[in-house]
């Protein structure tokens, strides 16, 4: 298997010279070294003087339920203080920064808009600005792979769908790094952040996960390994419908069900489509019955799908969960519904799907016959010119 190191080994093999000042560090317990060692402590050990510590969504210990507000604490591990980014204040305030020196970032991501680790982080950038703090991301490498030709829309509408799922104009799966986000947005958004990235070694734009890694890391309460993981860019749309994404179940994102739902004919129809190249390449549906603990038809049996990823490489996530999301809905008409989710920065959970999708008026594209649909969703599956925008920030080529 070929050998990456993340920013994070790069640091602790070459310890930099700001290592003794006043040090900030955005991260939670998923935040690991190449040997499972959680990185804040490993970084305490080496000697760098952490002081403070900021937890994203799902707080320190990564666990916290999805859209549930996190509260400050203390850090059991390091007995250093924690302030939630993801509770009263979705950025550090000044407050929060005074007497630091330096903030380092170190965050696992998954390749998708609208997974909020990416907009923590862009509001650390805008606050360490504000500040004239300077901010090192320790990069990891996307598990989806760098490739931009994997890359999918929609890309975001900002006069209409800008939130904390998705700020800025970008596609659903970026393919991109954090640490090359991070100076892709601090070039266009003219944020001023004093950026720099400790790059990855070894990594190449085609691994995907599998490639590098022998043991995925959950990163959040749902995504558990790689392959929840890769179908998480399209299975996530569900969450703005009346069908179980899996949530409390042991294989979130990888399901779809509900308890009337005809599971036989929606794996047979999308297999179909599969086998006749008029669906996605690189999956196959098996019909399966789960009974959630917590979420949607928590203790209830559900007839769904299972998804399975045979292809990563030629596998198309978003363009994956609109087919399935669009044959739900036709094969259940009367029983497939539209549905509100609450979180702690959409507090009525309404415009969900809009905002996943990063545009105006989502669902009567899925109210179209296939044919109609699929020419449709074509055009805004397309990432556009992201890959030429993105190409001077590239840190990996």
């Amino acid at each position: 298997m070929h050998v990456v190191r993340s920013g994070i080994d790069v640091l602790l093999a070459e310890p930099p010279a700001w290592q003794h000042q006043r040090i900030a560090m955005v991260t939670n317990h998923a935040a690991t070294t190449q040997h499972f060692q959680t990185t804040r402590l490993a970084l305490l050990q080496a000697g760098f003087n952490i002081v403070q510590l900021f937890s994203p969504e799902h707080g320190l210990d990564a666990t916290g339920a999805d859209g549930r507000i996190m509260p400050d604490g203390m850090d059991a591990l390091t007995g250093l203080p924690v302030t939630s980014l993801y509770g009263s204040r979705l950025g550090p305030s000044r407050e929060d920064l005074a007497g630091i020196e330096l903030v380092l970032f170190d965050m696992p991501d998954i390749g998708c808009r609208f997974y909020t680790y990416l907009w923590t982080m862009t509001y650390v950038m805008e606050a360490c600005a504000a500040c004239a703090i300077p901010l090192v991301v320790a990069d990891r490498p996307n598990p989806l792979s760098g490739n931009l030709l994997l890359a999918e829309g929609p890309l975001l509408n900002e006069a209409h769908c800008s939130s904390f799922i998705g700020r800025w104009n970008m596609p659903v799966r970026h393919s991109c790094t954090l640490g090359e986000l991070a100076l892709y947005f601090n070039a266009s958004r003219k944020i001023g952040c004093t950026v720099e990235v400790i790059a990855c070694t070894g990594w190449r734009r085609s691994m995907f996960f599998t490639d590098y890694g022998h043991s995925f890391v959950p990163c959040s309460p749902a995504i558990t390994g790689f392959e929840p993981a890769l179908l998480y860019p399209g299975l996530c749309f569900l969450e703005a419908t009346n069908i179980s994404e899996g949530r409390g179940t042991a294989t979130p994102f990888r399901v779809a069900g509900a308890p009337w739902m005809q599971s036989a004919q929606t794996a047979a129809l999308f297999n179909s489509m599969v086998a006749t190249n008029d669906g996605p390449a690189g999956v196959y549906a098996r019909p399966v019955v789960f009974t959630p603990v917590e979420g949607k038809y928590a203790a209830r049996e559900c007839k769904g799908v299972m998804l399975h990823i045979s292809d990563p490489a030629s596998f198309r996530s978003v363009r994956t969960g609109w087919l399935l999301l669009w044959l739900i809905k036709d094969l259940h008409p009367g029983l497939f519904e539209w549905a509100p989710y609450p979180t702690h920065v959409n507090r009525t959970g309404v415009d969900h799907l809009d905002l996943l999708a990063g545009m105006r008026g989502t669902e009567p594209l899925f109210a179209s016959g296939l044919s109609d649909f699929r020419q449709e969703a074509e055009k805004w599956l397309s990432a556009g010119e992201w890959q030429e925008s993105t190409w001077p920030f590239l840190i990996y080529k």
